[in-house]
């Protein structure tokens, strides 16, 4: 168990050192993932879950090259998709989810990715998280999407309390405490915090620029 920080301060406080560090070091940010139409990055964020961005980005040059819309994929079998992502987690499912999600904007959309929350929602493989980075990368919304590297660091850096034990508990706090117009950057910018230093097992306190003041609220914070 690594030792808390010393340093104390109120929540206000840690929220304005954090964001101004990320605004000043980071001031373009996006999603790492590669894409080339609104509905290529829905396929790569539903490709996404529990599978690493470099891992998508080795597998849909093709896939997009053999599907590049949802009207070719909706014609595809999932049998058929499954050969273009066999390497990524689950893909089974995926493939079923993505060729069902094609077919579904073909009919109801078409062939266009909706906006909204609630119609995202509505799409087969799409959760809450992958309806925010849609509508924040997609549509420049001010929302933020939890994801485990963003639920990890929120917790570590003391940003929310130990209460918020689920994804959206997060977002709400996160939401209330994030200035609107920092929101869509501060999920790119807690994501890549977690992807490359905050990191699961063994953090990079060292490398850390929070370190001083981090609290180091390790246990509940998904390991």
């Amino acid at each position: 168990m690594l030792k808390p920080a010393t340093v104390k301060m109120k929540k206000k406080d840690r929220y304005k050192l954090v964001l101004e560090h990320f605004e000043k070091e980071m001031p373009s940010v996006t999603t790492e993932l590669e894409f080339g139409s609104v509905f290529q990055l829905l396929v790569s964020v539903i490709l996404s879950a529990q599978c690493t961005d470099k891992r998508v980005n080795m597998v849909t040059p093709l896939l997009f090259e053999r599907y590049p819309d949802a009207h070719t994929m909706a014609q595809a079998e999932p049998d058929e998709v499954y050969e273009y992502i066999r390497s990524v987690s689950y893909p089974n499912s995926k493939a079923r989810h993505l060729v069902e999600m094609s077919r579904m904007l073909m009919e109801k959309h078409d062939g266009e990715v909706p906006g909204s929350m609630n119609e995202l929602l509505k799409l087969p493989g799409v959760g809450r998280k992958t309806a925010n980075v849609v509508q924040a990368v997609a549509f420049g919304r001010s929302v933020i999407a939890v994801d485990t590297h963003v639920f990890r660091v929120s917790h570590r850096l003391g940003l929310v309390p130990k209460t918020c034990d689920t994804p959206l508990k997060v977002e709400k706090e996160l939401m209330k405490n994030i200035p609107f117009g920092q929101v869509a950057d501060a999920h790119h910018w807690l994501l890549l915090h977690g992807r490359y230093v905050c990191t699961s097992r063994v953090p990079h306190c060292d490398k850390c620029p929070f370190d001083a003041f981090c609290p180091k609220v390790m246990d509940g914070s998904k390991l």
